[in-house]
């Protein structure tokens, strides 16, 4: 298969047939179609079979010279994408990635799973739940802890509310602080992506506020197909007295019950989080990641 798999810089990607690869392939989640790598890769390029019969999302950047594969901000996985891949596909794929990217910290898809690969692959976990049950059905199964804290904040007065996208950007970004270093320009990039989407009513923001008004819980969605992505969610400290962000997710759960939609929970691999997330009902999805050091040796030394 390495021999038909070409390299080709995003201004030589024909990006219909890219999103119409996606769309054969099923299930293919929303960060890998052009639109959304356009919005949040600071570069990319891509990976393409044949004509457009599977292909691989390429996201890099350049750091001291040197080129390196990352993972975008709000871009949970991406990997192969293609209809009936085979069981090489993946492997085949990491093997054509140019040498001239030096470091990968990149995650693949539900779809990409190796066995016995060359490359260091490490499992993570993601968390779905079907909504096309009633909702009564699907409130059977939260665990007794999320039916109490979505009482206790029903009883303390929170209500759902619509906070405004920067109220929940500020909220987010006092959260993420404590995980991870979110560039302005990825902020300024997801505020595009969500206006974009906003037109199309495939974004939306959900908030959960206390009896005197105050913005306890709050999140974005993004819908795409089949698909509603918990994409960014921004919660006050008080929310975890509360229970206020249980009862934003039973909010959203409640207001699409029995439609033929997945709430995508996007992980995660941090065990309060997974906990949460499958106390709802929902399953885990595992997917693979990679990370991997070609650096010259001195640089290799320092990156540890």
């Amino acid at each position: 298969m390495s021999s038909r798999i070409k390299y080709l810089p995003q201004h030589h990607i024909n990006k219909e047939k890219w999103d119409a690869c996606l769309a054969r392939a099923g299930n293919s989640p929303m960060y890998g179609y052009s639109f959304y790598l356009d919005a949040m890769a600071r570069h990319w390029d891509g990976l393409v079979l044949n004509n457009y019969e599977a292909v691989m999302p390429i996201t890099w950047n350049k750091k001291y010279g040197i080129r390196y594969l990352y993972q975008p901000f709000c871009c949970a996985m991406l990997g192969v994408f293609g209809e009936s891949l085979a069981p090489d596909a993946t492997e085949q794929f990491l093997a054509a990635i140019p040498e001239k990217f030096r470091y990968w910290d990149i995650s693949l898809n539900p779809q990409n799973a190796i066995t016995n690969s060359a490359f260091p692959l490490y499992e993570r976990k993601n968390f779905v739940l079907p909504l096309n049950q009633s909702y009564q059905q699907l409130h059977g199964k939260f665990s007794e802890n999320i039916k109490r804290n979505i009482k206790k904040a029903v009883h303390q007065g929170c209500a759902l509310c619509k906070p405004g996208l920067h109220a929940v950007l500020e909220l987010a970004k006092q959260q993420l602080e404590q995980f991870a270093a979110v560039s302005t320009e990825d902020y300024q990039r997801f505020t595009s992506l969500y206006l974009l989407l906003e037109q199309q009513h495939g974004a939306t923001t959900y908030g959960i506020c206390s009896a005197n008004g105050q913005l306890l819980a709050s999140c974005i969605f993004f819908t795409w197909q089949n698909r509603a992505y918990y994409i960014l969610a921004g919660n006050h400290p008080e929310s975890r007295q509360t229970g206020a962000s249980h009862l934003l997710i039973d909010a959203f759960i409640q207001e699409h019950a029995g439609q033929q939609l997945v709430l995508d929970f996007e992980g995660s691999d941090i065990p309060s989080l997974a906990l949460f997330y499958s106390s709802f009902g929902a399953v885990e999805e595992t997917y693979p990641a990679i990370q991997l050091n070609r650096l010259p040796w001195m640089i290799k030394w320092m990156k540890k």
